[in-house]
């Protein structure tokens, strides 16, 4: 198969590409799921983390993937579903959660106390979610452009360490301040970022390889020489 072609940003929105919509619903799923599994703190050793530890920090290597193989423009779109899908997510709980419960279901209070906090966890997620992903997206951009696609590396952990550290921190805060002691919220935000930065490190050769295939699967390489980053341009 040839090499592929290096298209703008407003030529490769012109393609239809093969797997984009397959890579964007994983990376909307998994953000899905790890709200849902925000609701539970668990300790591993000195560290407290969420329980989305375990996925979330994949929503970020996908969020790479997009962005370098499809660009700025089309992660822009995949990052506002999620944002979409994940306040809905939170709306409907919310709404579950006040609407009386039936006379022989007997669960109200223990749906309250794993759900219950779920709407908060949400918004913070929410807002970490839509700042750490656009700046995430933005360095990975801009940097695949500085270094003429080269040294794919220094992009994913780059962006990792300035955008994992604007989400760990919002989502921290947000989420947790006033429920839990300030000193459980700096551990919290400081343990899930190493872990982040970490998984990125260790998941480097997979991201390798799956941009790799893309790439040749779609025939494209997307550099975004002069695209509109504004986050609020659909």
């Amino acid at each position: 198969m040839s090499d592929p072609i290096q298209l703008n940003d407003r030529l490769s929105t012109e393609n239809t590409p093969r797997y984009f919509d397959i890579v964007a619903g994983l990376f909307v799923g998994i953000y899905l799921i790890s709200q849902i599994s925000s609701a539970k703190l668990v300790s591993v050793g000195p560290f407290v983390f969420p329980g989305a530890i375990v996925i979330f920090p994949l929503s970020y290597i996908f969020g790479d993937i997009l962005t370098e193989v499809y660009g700025y423009a089309r992660t822009r779109r995949v990052i506002w579903v999620g944002f979409v899908s994940a306040a809905l997510l939170a709306v409907v709980l919310l709404i579950v959660q006040y609407l009386p419960p039936a006379p022989n279901w007997t669960l109200q209070t223990e749906f309250e106390a794993l759900l219950g906090i779920v709407p908060r966890v949400i918004a913070g997620s929410l807002m970490a979610y839509w700042a750490g992903e656009f700046v995430n997206s933005y360095i990975m951009a801009k940097a695949k452009v500085w270094t003429g696609g080269r040294m794919l590396w220094t992009r994913t952990i780059g962006s990792t360490l300035v955008g994992q550290f604007v989400d760990s921190v919002v989502f921290g805060v947000v989420a947790f301040a006033g429920i839990v002691p300030w000193t459980v919220i700096f551990t919290l935000a400081g343990s899930i970022y190493l872990f982040k930065v970490l998984y990125e490190i260790l998941f480097t050769p997979v991201t390798y390889f799956v941009v790799g295939r893309l790439k040749k699967a779609e025939g494209v390489d997307v550099f975004d020489r002069s695209t509109d980053f504004n986050p609020f341009k659909l």
